[in-house]
C-alpha cells in the first residue's frame, strides 16, 4: 500500500514494529568515531564513521524514500555533495549546465572543475535547444528547477528523454522544492541534489547536503567516493536533519501559502517592477510546474525600481531577516549581488537578470499578516523618504 509523503517523513516502513534502539521514538545519535569488532573477520555492520554511521544511514534511508530513490548519501554541506558528484567525471568530459545556478555551483564549476579538465556549456535550459549543445564528450546535463534566483522552470521529463537518448546523466538540484513538492527521479533524472541545510533541515541550525539516485551503478561509485573523500555528514547533524524532516510537509504547505499571498501583494506595489514566482499564472513556467510538481514552493524573486529602494528594504526589515540561505521557518531576504552570487562575474549576473535592484525572498511560516504589515511599513517609510529627498 502506497504511503503518503507526510507519513514517509516520519516512518520508515521496513522498521515499523521493531524494538531496536530500546524503542526510542526519536532515532538515537550514535556519536562515535569507531566500532568494536566481535572478533577477526566479524563486524557489527559498522567499522568507522567515515564509512557509515547508524544515524546517518537512517537519515539516508529516509531521504531516499522521500525521493523514490535506490540510495541517498548525506554530506557535510550541499557544496560537498556537488563537489563529490563531480568526481564521477574525468578530464576531457563536457557538461551542459543551466546558466542560472546558485553562485556556489558556478564558482565550483569554473574554479575547480575547469581546472581539473572538465568543460561546460552554460545555457538557458528552460528555453534553448539543449540537444544542439551535445557533442562527443558530453556526459551530463545539470539543472536547477526552479533556478536560483531567477525562478526559471525547466521541463524535467523532456530533458530526461534527451539525456536517455544520448546516454547522458541528468542531474537535478531539487533544493527549492524539496521532495515534498517534486521528485525528479520519477521524471527521468539520474541524480538529485539537495542542500539539506535548506527545506529538509528547515530550521537554519545545521548544514547538510544529499545526492540521491535510482541507479545501482551510480550508487556504487558514489559510495566509493564518499568513503574515500570523507565528506559524510556527522551524527549530530544527521539527527538535526532527521528532526527537521518530520515537519517538512506542514512547513512546505504553510510557507507556500504565505508565499502566494506575498507575491500577489508585491505585484500591487508601485516600487516593484517585477515579481518572479512560479505560482503566479503569469509566470512562463507555471503550467510546467503544475505538470511536474505538487506545488510551487516558497521562494520568490522581485525587482525594485532602483538599487536605493532595494538597499533600503534590507536596512529597514526587522522580523524579516536580511540573511543568506533559505528554506527555514523564518522569512529571509537575500541580496544576490553581494551574497549568493557575489563571486559570479557581473556580466553573467546581468545576463541572467540579477541586478543591483534584485531581492530574493525565502518565505517562512510566520503569520502572513505580520509579514505583510512589516513589508507595508517598510515600503511606506522608504517611499516617504524618497519623496522628501526629491522635494528638498
Amino acid at each position: 500500500m502506497a504511503r503518503g509523503i507526510e507519513t514517509k517523513c516520519l516512518h520508515l516502513e521496513e522498521e515499523e514494529g521493531c524494538s531496536s534502539n530500546y524503542g526510542s521514538v526519536s532515532y538515537p545519535i550514535y556519536q562515535t568515531a569507531t566500532y568494536a569488532h566481535p572478533s577477526v573477520g566479524k563486524s557489527t555492520g559498522y567499522d568507522y564513521s567515515r564509512l557509515q554511521n547508524p544515524t546517518r544511514e537512517h537519515l539516508e534511508k529516509v531521504v531516499a524514500t522521500l525521493e523514490n530513490g535506490l540510495d541517498a548519501l548525506a554530506f557535510s554541506t550541499g557544496m560537498a555533495a556537488i563537489t563529490l558528484m563531480m568526481e564521477l567525471f574525468s578530464p576531457g568530459d563536457h557538461l551542459i549546465v543551466d546558466a542560472d545556478l546558485y553562485g556556489g555551483s558556478i564558482r565550483l564549476f569554473h574554479n575547480v572543475s575547469e581546472k581539473n579538465g572538465i568543460t561546460f556549456s552554460s545555457i538557458d535550459c528552460y528555453k534553448e535547444d539543449v540537444e544542439s549543445y551535445i557533442n562527443e564528450n558530453t556526459k551530463a546535463i545539470y539543472i536547477e528547477t526552479p533556478t536560483n534566483p531567477m525562478m526559471n522552470v525547466t521541463d524535467i521529463k523532456i530533458l530526461g528523454e534527451i539525456a536517455k537518448k544520448h546516454h547522458l546523466l541528468l542531474i537535478v538540484d531539487n533544493t527549492f522544492l524539496s521532495p515534498y513538492f517534486q521528485n525528479p527521479l520519477d521524471l527521468g533524472a539520474d541524480i538529485v541534489v539537495h542542500s539539506g541545510t535548506k527545506y529538509l533541515s528547515g530550521h537554519n541550525d545545521t548544514l547538510a547536503g544529499f545526492l540521491v539516485t535510482n541507479r545501482k551503478d551510480i550508487s556504487e561509485k558514489l559510495r566509493f567516493l564518499i568513503k574515500t573523500t570523507g565528506s559524510g555528514l556527522a551524527p549530530f547533524d544527521s539527527w538535526l536533519v532527521l528532526r527537521g524532516i518530520k515537519t517538512l510537509g506542514i512547513r512546505m504547505e504553510k510557507s507556500q501559502q504565505n508565499a502566494i499571498i506575498i507575491a500577489n501583494w508585491l505585484q500591487g506595489q508601485n516600487a516593484v517592477t517585477k515579481v518572479i514566482y512560479p505560482g503566479l499564472p503569469t509566470h512562463p513556467g507555471h503550467e510546467i510546474m503544475k505538470k511536474q510538481a505538487r506545488g510551487f514552493g516558497a521562494m520568490l524573486t522581485f525587482q525594485l525600481e532602483s538599487k536605493e529602494f532595494a538597499l533600503a528594504i534590507l536596512e529597514k526589515v526587522r522580523m524579516i531577516k536580511f540573511a543568506e540561505s533559505l528554506g527555514g521557518v523564518e522569512t529571509l531576504v537575500t541580496y544576490p549581488t553581494t551574497q549568493t552570487h557575489a563571486d559570479v562575474p557581473e556580466e553573467i549576473r546581468e545576463r541572467n537578470g540579477i541586478t543591483e535592484s534584485t531581492l530574493r525572498l525565502s518565505v517562512g511560516i510566520e503569520d502572513v499578516k505580520d509579514l505583510l504589515d512589516e513589508l507595508d511599513k517598510v515600503f511606506r517609510e522608504i517611499e516617504g523618504e524618497l519623496h522628501d529627498q526629491k522635494e528638498s
